[in-house]
């Protein structure tokens, strides 16, 4: 049974792999790794947003948050973070004109969806097509969230980043918006691929990092099983340690190619416990 209640995983990891991709919308078996995680002694599932099919999520709608709630009340499981893998798909910030305006309608939908379930974390990735390019892209997506700052008042939801940029100039955009309504999502994987060093970019938003994906990948190169990878988890979890990180720990893990999911994340599981208890955190 597990012993840290904010261990968790991103939704599908517990699920079969779909048309070969690593990550996306378990249609068909989201339900099912409710009952799967409230047997593994998981409290936490992140849930997974995609652009296609945005709409029939089941998040997207009451009847859909209402059948959520029940399943979390169920199987003692909740949703304390979302990743908006759709952000990346379609950003409003590279669309133009009526397109551009739809996009931003979405993304005030999803907000509201989890303002709706008490969700703590909306993760946007400005990664691979969500990058930001420029300084107007930049400007467009800061004008934009500081308009969203009235409708998040008096709300739980945040909004957390996980960016590719590096972490001087990072650290200065996180800084430009209020903290207490945007922070960061730090993803151990992401930031090794990069080569970027974990001491170096907690120095400059350490104090932003509100959640956290534990994930491992080749330098310049794809997701491979914890501690096959270029990611230094003992740098990392010492400035967790530094600047006091009470986040949660959701698995972004890499996928059984044997089709073992509740083992492979169980291991997982174990691998982070000890990183959490060897650095006390």
């Amino acid at each position: 049974m597990q012993k840290h209640s904010n261990i968790g995983f991103i939704q599908g990891r517990l699920s079969p792999i779909i048309d070969g991709r690593i990550q996306c919308f378990p249609w068909g078996y989201w339900e099912n790794e409710f009952k799967l995680a409230g047997e593994m002694g998981l409290r936490l599932i992140e849930w997974t947003l995609d652009q296609d099919q945005l709409h029939d999520n089941p998040i997207m709608s009451d009847e859909g948050r209402s059948s959520i709630l029940e399943l979390s009340k169920i199987n003692n499981v909740s949703i304390p973070s979302l990743t908006g893998d759709c952000f990346m798909q379609a950003p409003f910030w590279k669309s133009s004109g009526s397109q551009q305006e739809i996009l931003k309608n979405d993304f005030e939908k999803i907000l509201q969806a989890c303002q709706d379930l008490d969700i703590e974390y909306l993760v946007v990735p400005l990664v691979d097509a969500g990058r930001l390019e420029n300084i107007e892209q930049k400007e467009l997506l800061g004008n934009f969230l500081m308009n969203l700052v009235p409708k998040m008042k008096g709300k739980k939801t945040k909004i957390v980043f996980e960016s590719d940029e590096a972490p001087v100039a990072l650290g200065q955009w996180i800084e430009s918006l209020p903290e207490f309504y945007f922070g960061i999502n730090y993803d151990i994987g992401n930031s090794a691929s990069l080569g970027y060093k974990p001491l170096e970019e907690f120095e400059s938003y350490g104090h932003r990092v509100l959640n956290l994906h534990i994930k491992d990948r080749i330098l310049g190169g794809t997701t491979v099983a914890l501690g096959e990878g270029a990611a230094n988890f003992d740098e990392v979890f010492k400035s967790l340690k530094k600047y006091d990180y009470r986040g949660n720990y959701i698995l972004q893990t890499a996928r059984s190619s044997s089709g073992d999911h509740v083992g492979a994340l169980n291991k997982y599981i174990a691998m982070t416990e000890s990183w959490i208890e060897q650095y006390g955190l």
